[in-house]
């Protein structure tokens, strides 16, 4: 026998490393996958910019803590309508390219807005509302449920995970940067050329509606591939071969009898199958108390935390952020390849309870190296859950379903999340500022045991309800 030739196993080793890691899967995506990817790194970019100062800017302008609370819950509760409305005319009316573009245009617009306006509270809301300003540094406009439904359709199942672990970490290494960036700006901007700290918080903003204008130009690039037309012809899902994340609902994509006759309003709500809808309830319940919970530390108040408590400038709030983002951006490389292995239920549930445990504790220790370390150490399995998690609902939902109930499950989130900043903004006024991250951390381990509790055995009891299905029809 002919013995191997010598490193035949490095070509083999590297091979499985770049699998292991997604980049194979991310390599052979198509070019629309690539400019998403790509527009999301935009995109949390602004949004990470924007909220390391907006609790700062707001107190600039003269107006109270729980007046900035108030300020980010209104912003989260328009965002709501706009979210709902622009996610579920993506497929039906408007078309998936021409939402994105138009977010991106009143993303710029409100970049402007806020650079320019007077000091008015209304203006301001509405400008942040319309634009789409993250008081969280996360998505909470239409654009996610749009691009990941896109990314759903021009993906093969199995590539789904990694795709979108590449996804995910695209926006937390934007939002590192988005935040380290403007932190260190606005300190240079004070000390180099002695602006106030208004002007310079305000040069943020025309930074946020220049990237609004970056990712107008990505979204214009994008093909007629990204639209909805076709998908819904698209029995086979790309014609992989069942894996974990293959779709787990045997139907038939087709619209139903009638469909087309409908009313436009109606056109724009979903056709969901009886388990589609059980699945649905389930999950918006879940993802609503962890998102109510989210809504008590947002970036926005987790970086005023900081700013306040122990007088950290801007340069070194950037920078700590960056870290511990950069941190988490990392760690959704990790979270796939345990997907991989434990299947994305289990791999939300063991990797987020930590960091909601490590949250819960932040505002503990008196001192600023111990409350960082607890920081870090959330933000090690902090975003771990997200990729695991896109990759199970591509999976749950009908390519004709995605873009609609991801919009409608972000809504609920952003709705139940929307009440948590004035609780917090009320708390930090009273300081009492210890108790929302107690009580964040709490309610966030209390979403990952439920969740457990009610999907564990999921994705098994579907894959043994597909092998009998195969057996029978082989039969």
């Amino acid at each position: 026998m002919t013995p191997p030739p010598q490193g035949s196993s490095s070509p083999a080793l590297g091979q499985r490393i770049l699998s292991e890691l997604g980049l194979t899967a991310l390599a052979r995506s198509k070019a629309d996958v690539k400019l998403l990817i790509l527009q999301r790194f935009v995109r949390l970019a602004a949004y990470g910019a924007s909220t390391l100062v907006l609790v700062s800017f707001l107190r600039a302008l003269g107006h109270s803590r729980a007046r900035a609370g108030l300020f980010m819950t209104l912003t989260l509760v328009g965002d709501v309508l706009i979210s709902l409305l622009l996610s579920l005319s993506a497929d039906r009316l408007l078309g998936r390219r021409a939402v994105l573009a138009l977010g991106a245009t009143l993303m710029a617009l409100s970049g402007v807005v806020f650079a320019a306006a007077p000091p008015s509270f209304w203006v301001l809301l509405a400008a942040a509302v319309v634009g789409v300003i993250s008081p969280s540094g996360n998505e909470i406009g239409p654009f996610r449920a749009v691009e990941e439904s896109i990314v759903a359709r021009l993906t093969p199942t199995a590539d789904r995970s990694d795709v979108y672990a590449w996804y995910s970490l695209a926006g937390t290494a934007g939002a590192a940067l988005g935040m380290m960036t403007c932190g260190w700006a606005v300190e240079g901007a004070r000390s180099a050329l002695g602006w106030s700290l208004l002007d310079a918080y305000r040069a943020v903003f025309l930074a946020y509606a220049a990237l609004g204008l970056t990712k107008l130009v990505l979204v214009l690039a994008l093909s007629s591939n990204v639209e909805a037309d076709e998908e819904l012809s698209d029995s086979s899902d790309s014609g992989a071969a069942p894996t974990d994340t293959t779709p787990l609902l045997n139907t038939n994509p087709e619209p139903q009898p009638g469909f087309r006759n409908r009313r436009w309003w109606a056109a724009l709500l979903p056709q969901l199958s009886p388990e589609s809808k059980e699945i649905t309830v389930a999950l918006c319940l879940l993802f609503a108390v962890d998102s109510f919970a989210s809504g008590l530390a947002p970036l926005s108040w987790l970086t005023y935390y900081f700013r306040s408590r122990f007088d950290l400038d801007e340069g070194r709030l950037g920078s700590v952020f960056f870290t511990t983002s950069i941190i988490s951006a990392t760690s959704v490389i990790v979270a796939s390849a345990i997907a991989k292995r434990l299947g994305n239920v289990k791999t939300m549930v063991f990797t987020h309870l930590p960091s909601s445990i490590f949250l819960a504790v932040i505002p503990v220790p008196s001192s600023l190296p111990l409350s960082l370390f607890f920081l870090i150490l959330r933000a090690c399995t902090q975003s771990m859950d997200v990729a695991p998690r896109s990759a199970f609902l591509a999976a749950v939902l009908l390519p004709s379903e995605r873009t609609a109930v991801m919009g409608a499950i972000n809504v609920v989130k952003t709705t139940a999340q929307s009440l948590g900043p004035l609780i917090t903004g009320v708390l930090a006024g009273r300081d009492l500022f210890w108790v929302s991250f107690v009580c964040a951390g709490s309610l966030k381990a209390c979403y990952d045991l439920g969740l457990l509790a009610v999907f564990k055995n999921y994705e098994r009891d579907r894959q043994e309800q597909r092998d009998e299905e195969q057996q029978g029809n082989g039969s």
